[in-house]
């Protein structure tokens, strides 16, 4: 299975919705060639700000396969799994599978808390019913509740042919390490998850991240990562902390909604949020983001 194309700076892309919360066909497209064209190595279509959980699947469906005939194959197309249900997963899969990913993404299932074993066979389901496709797992403890251990991940990599690799968002960087660590000697490809850890995460040795940055200031998460595979470790570092002021920023309102409002800011059209959620209309924090933004070079 060839895997060499799993790296660089994945991009969860946001998903434009228009006002009846359908997708804006239109606007998908033009943020596919944005990310591509700001340099960026991959998309990862319904990842956590692409608002997977917002879609009924037929709608995830339809994106998917606007995104992948917009890419024509100038970088992977990955697709995001977030179901809680192992069999609706496994739906997921077979139907993304069937479009031509070049990867699956699967976050651990929210609100239960199942254990090892249960975790284990999950993730081996899913994968095995999609053999031909690599299969990514995604930890993100801070949306289920609980983090994945090393010890699992070490056992999937291990045991299961087409799970090649994650994404860490737990900001445990010793477990993003532990994670690259223990699968040295596979074909495994670990990711940051978090955008402020980008740079130490490609310090640990992981082979890039998956970045919401990269929706709405691509040059700037973008150059943390060309110089560190360029061997400019300082540069990279501090095009790390040139970025990381924003990406804090984004904390000032509640998720998903900053993706958006920056993007928006930007001149980006990437319409409004999947309801519960509202555009920020606070001027106190829109001004901030503009400051920080502005600060950062991007307005």
């Amino acid at each position: 299975m060839r895997t060499d194309y799993i790296k660089g700076v994945i991009v969860p892309i946001i998903t434009p919705v228009d006002e009846e919360e359908k997708i804006d066909e239109a606007a998908l497209r033009d943020q596919v060639d944005y990310i591509i064209d700001g340099g960026m190595h991959g998309v990862l279509a319904f990842g956590s700000n692409g608002e997977f959980y917002q879609l009924e699947e037929d709608e995830m469906e339809r994106g998917l396969s606007i995104m992948i005939d917009q890419a024509a194959g100038r970088v992977p197309v990955y697709f995001g799994i977030g179901a809680i249900n192992t069999k609706k997963c496994v739906r997921l899969a077979k139907m993304a599978a069937s479009h031509g990913v070049d990867g699956i993404s699967v976050l651990q299932p929210m609100f239960l808390k199942p254990n090892q074993e249960e975790l284990f066979t999950h993730f081996k389901t899913i994968a095995e019913a999609v053999p031909d496709v690599p299969v990514l797992i995604y930890n993100n403890p801070g949306r289920v509740g609980y983090t994945l251990t090393a010890d699992l991940i070490d056992r999937l990599a291990h045991e299961v042919e087409n799970i090649v690799g994650m994404k860490d968002t737990s900001g445990d960087i010793t477990l993003t390490e532990e994670c690259v660590r223990r699968t040295l000697d596979t074909d495994f490809h670990v990711f940051g998850g978090k955008d402020t850890l980008l740079y130490a995460s490609l310090c640990v040795g992981a082979v890039g991240g998956v970045c919401t940055a990269g929706n709405f200031m691509p040059e700037l998460v973008g150059d943390i990562y060309e110089k560190f595979v360029a061997g400019d470790i300082i540069g990279s570092r501090n095009a790390q902390f040139k970025m990381n002021p924003v990406r804090l920023a984004m904390d000032l309102v509640p998720f998903p909604t900053a993706s958006k409002d920056m993007a928006l800011m930007r001149g980006r059209n990437t319409g409004i949020p999947y309801r519960p959620s509202l555009p920020t209309t606070d001027e106190k924090i829109l001004a901030e983001m503009r400051k920080v933004m502005t600060e950062a070079g991007l307005l």
